[in-house]
C-alpha cells in the first residue's frame, strides 16, 4: 500500500520544503555557535609583524652587520623574480618604490613582494591576453563574433590583466582607509585623555592602540608601529612621516603634522588634538547626513519594484476578488 503524498503548493512539497529549512537553520545555528566559541583578538596575528620591526629597529641601533642580516628575512621566489626582472632591465627603483608605499598602505609589512607586484604586472597581460588571442583567433569557439568585437575583448583582457595588481591593492588600501579613519576621532580623544594625564606622545600612542585594538585593529597596528619607532628612531619626526606615509589620509597627514609642530615647537598637544578631534567628528557627522540624505533617491528603484505591487495586491486584492463575485453572481442570476 503505497503512502498518502504530502500537502503541495504549487505543486511543490510542502515537507520537502520544511525540511530543507530546518536543516539550514540548523547549520546556521552550529556555525553560530562555532563563530562565538571562536572569536580571537584581531590584533593578535599582527603582533608578529609589529615585534619583527621592533627587532629590526634594535638591530639598527646595537647589532652587528652579520646579525641584521639574519634579521632581515628574504623569500627565495621573490629573490628569484627579482634576479630575473633585473636580467632583462625592466626593474627600476621607482617603480619599486611605489609599490613598496602600496603595499604598506594596504597594510602588506613585506616590501620583498613589491616585485612580485611588478612582476604580476608584467606576466598576466601575458598570460591572460594570450589565452585571449588564442580563444578569439586561433579557434572557432565564437564564430559568429565580428573582427571589431573580438579586437574589443582582446584589449580588454590585456588592460585588465595589466590592471589587475594595481586595482586588488588599490581596494585594500581604500577598505583599510576607511576602517583607520572610521576609528581615528575616538583614537584622538584617547591621546587627548593620555596628553592631559601627562603620558609622553609614544606612551600615549601605545596606550591607545592597546585600548583600540579589539575594536579597530588597523588603526591600534599603526600606532602600535608608530610608538615603537618613536622608541627606537634617532629623529622622532620620521616615524610619523612613517605614519602618514603607511596610512593613504589626509586626516592622518594632518595629525602627523599637528604632532610635528608640538614636537618642534613646543605648543600645547592636548589643545591641537581636541581642535582635530572636533573637526573629524563633524566630518563624520556630515559624511552620515549625506548618507541619509541620498536614501529616498536610493530607495525609490526598489519602492517601485518591490514594495507598491506588493501594497497594490494586498489593497485591490479583496476588492477585485468582491467585484469578480459579483459579476459572477449577477450572471448567474
Amino acid at each position: 500500500m503505497s503512502e498518502a503524498p504530502g500537502p503541495t503548493i504549487l505543486g511543490i512539497d510542502v515537507m520537502m520544503v520544511a525540511t530543507m529549512l530546518a536543516a539550514v537553520a540548523a547549520f546556521a545555528v552550529l556555525l553560530a555557535i562555532y563563530a562565538a566559541t571562536t572569536v580571537r583578538d584581531p590584533m593578535a596575528k599582527r603582533v608578529k609583524a609589529l615585534n619583527e620591526r621592533r627587532e629590526q629597529l634594535k638591530a639598527g641601533i646595537t647589532a652587528s652587520t652579520k646579525r641584521r642580516a639574519k634579521l632581515v628575512k628574504t623569500n627565495e621566489t621573490t629573490d628569484r623574480i627579482k634576479a630575473l626582472l633585473s636580467g632583462m632591465k625592466v626593474l627600476q627603483d621607482s617603480q619599486v618604490k611605489a609599490a613598496q608605499t602600496k603595499l604598506m598602505q594596504a597594510g602588506i609589512r613585506s616590501k620583498e613582494y613589491a616585485v612580485a607586484v611588478i612582476f604580476a604586472r608584467m606576466m598576466l597581460p601575458i598570460v591572460f591576453g594570450g589565452l585571449a588571442l588564442y580563444i578569439f583567433y586561433g579557434t572557432d569557439m565564437f564564430p559568429d563574433y565580428g573582427a571589431l568585437k573580438r579586437y574589443g575583448i582582446v584589449a580588454g583582457v590585456f588592460v585588465l590583466a595589466y590592471k589587475a595588481p594595481d586595482l586588488w591593492l588599490k581596494n585594500k588600501i581604500s577598505k583599510r582607509s576607511k576602517l583607520i579613519q572610521k576609528g581615528l576621532p575616538d583614537a584622538l580623544d584617547l591621546l587627548v585623555i593620555c596628553a592631559e594625564a601627562g603620558l609622553t606622545v609614544d606612551a600615549a600612542f601605545q596606550r591607545v592602540a592597546r585600548e583600540l585594538g579589539r575594536a579597530y585593529p588597523e588603526l591600534g597596528e599603526e600606532f602600535t608601529l608608530t610608538a615603537i619607532e618613536l622608541g627606537f628612531l634617532a629623529d622622532r619626526r620620521m616615524a610619523f612621516n612613517n605614519l602618514a606615509m603607511r596610512v593613504d589620509l589626509e586626516a592622518v597627514k594632518g595629525v602627523v603634522t599637528t604632532m610635528i609642530q608640538t614636537e618642534k615647537y613646543g605648543t600645547p598637544l592636548a589643545s591641537a588634538l581636541r581642535v582635530l578631534s572636533a573637526e573629524f567628528r563633524n566630518e563624520r557627522m556630515m559624511r552620515a547626513e549625506e548618507k541619509a540624505a541620498r536614501l529616498p533617491a536610493i530607495m525609490t528603484v526598489p519602492l517601485i519594484l518591490f514594495i507598491l505591487p506588493v501594497l497594490f495586491v494586498v489593497i485591490l486584492g479583496p476588492a477585485a476578488c468582491s467585484i469578480a463575485d459579483a459579476f459572477k453572481n449577477g450572471i448567474g442570476g
